[in-house]
């Protein structure tokens, strides 16, 4: 049976638990990838684990990494702590190269599938200033896959869908509210406990909790 297939970056978070759905919507059949990459925690890792069977994907693949033996984040070296208040530039909860490596991870499993369709929830608005979720990098990435896979030189390409670009939180819950994401199930903490509940205080929870207060929804996350 011929299906239009599409490979979905799954972190366990808000955003691409909403991509995941919107994929659904437009009538892909979804595989989702999450990474065991040596991050702080590995609640994430289930609360992926929780979404992709909520919404039913047709395979969810979790890869193994050791980015943590690289370090330069918060996210993957313990010595780092993670900040509890706002900052001026990159903070250092960015990780080297985890989206260029996330990706390139996926358009493998995609020309695998023959899918054609690659989507990641990176976002421009209300995000914490990373260089690899700008609509540059995106693009950029998308000419990359086009020239170093034989399905995109034989003219079978890949497009690299990052569909809440430009969409501030509050929006993106809606979204995902009106696709049936149920957000109780994610976790977005940089500093999640064993039990995925958050801390409440960095970067992420701030983003996340001043986006369902926008949207004027009730915040499910289970806090510390």
């Amino acid at each position: 049976m011929s299906e239009k297939k599409a490979v979905i970056l799954l972190s366990g978070g808000l955003d691409s638990a909403t991509v995941l759905a919107l994929a659904q919507a437009e009538g892909y059949a979804c595989y989702s990838m999450s990474f065991d990459y040596g991050q702080r925690h590995r609640a994430e890792l289930r609360a992926a684990e929780r979404v992709a069977r909520q919404l039913g994907v047709v395979e969810h693949k979790v890869i193994g990494l050791n980015l943590d033996g690289i370090g330069g984040s918060a996210l993957t070296d313990s010595s780092i702590a993670v900040p509890e208040a706002p900052g001026e530039g990159i903070p250092v909860t960015y990780v080297p190269a985890r989206n260029t490596v996330f990706l390139a991870l996926a358009l493998g499993w995609a020309e695998v599938l023959e899918a054609h369709e690659i989507f990641i929830g990176v976002n421009a608005v209300d995000y914490s200033g990373y260089p690899d979720c700008r609509p540059a990098f995106i693009e950029a990435f998308e000419r990359l896959a086009n020239l170093a896979t034989k399905a995109g030189v034989e003219g079978r390409g890949f497009h690299i869908q990052a569909p809440l670009q430009n969409l501030g939180k509050a929006e993106i819950i809606q979204v995902g509210l009106r696709h049936g994401v149920d957000y109780g199930l994610t976790v977005s903490c940089y500093q999640a406990d064993e039990e995925g509940r958050a801390c409440g205080k960095c970067d992420s929870c701030r983003l996340r909790a001043a986006g369902f207060a926008a949207a004027g929804v009730a915040d499910p996350t289970r806090y510390i």
